[in-house]
């Protein structure tokens, strides 16, 4: 996922810094399998619990307000993965599900902390971008 922000940002103080976040969430509560022979993803059942949210902080955040506009983010360095005992930061997943990645754009004023859980995310200044185009189906392994 790459995005950049060019439009005004509003009630920009100097000192402010940005940061910018990557969640991944389930789209719905159904679990799914590829048919082959339909060449068509199939809902297979309820949907496996989900694991535990985190979020992702790109690296080159927090950044100020001009840095930002002029930045492209991309998020190609971000893992996945499907181990629930991840400690690498990485994004857990349930394989066979359907995900949908969402871009927080934080405001932190001077002395805040960057958010590292989605209560946190909720108490700060912060702005959901959501792009509908990058729903996807975590797989674990591919066939032939």
């Amino acid at each position: 996922v790459r995005v950049s922000f060019s439009g005004p940002l509003r009630q920009i103080t100097p000192a402010d810094r940005y940061v910018v976040l990557l969640d991944v969430v389930p789209v719905d509560n159904r679990r799914y399998r590829y048919a082959y022979h339909r060449s068509a993803w199939l809902v297979a059942g309820k949907a496996d619990p989900p694991p535990p949210p985190r979020l992702y902080a790109h690296p080159d955040t927090p950044i100020g307000a001009d840095a930002l506009r002029k930045q492209v983010i991309s998020f190609e360095k971000v893992k996945l993965t499907n181990n629930e005992m991840d400690k690498n930061g990485q994004i857990v997943l349930n394989s066979m599900h359907r995900y949908q990645p969402r871009i927080h754009l934080v405001r932190l004023v001077p002395g805040q902390n960057i958010p590292t859980t989605p209560k946190e995310l909720q108490e700060v200044d912060h702005k959901t971008y959501v792009f509908p185009e990058t729903i996807f189906t975590a797989v674990t392994a591919y066939q032939n």
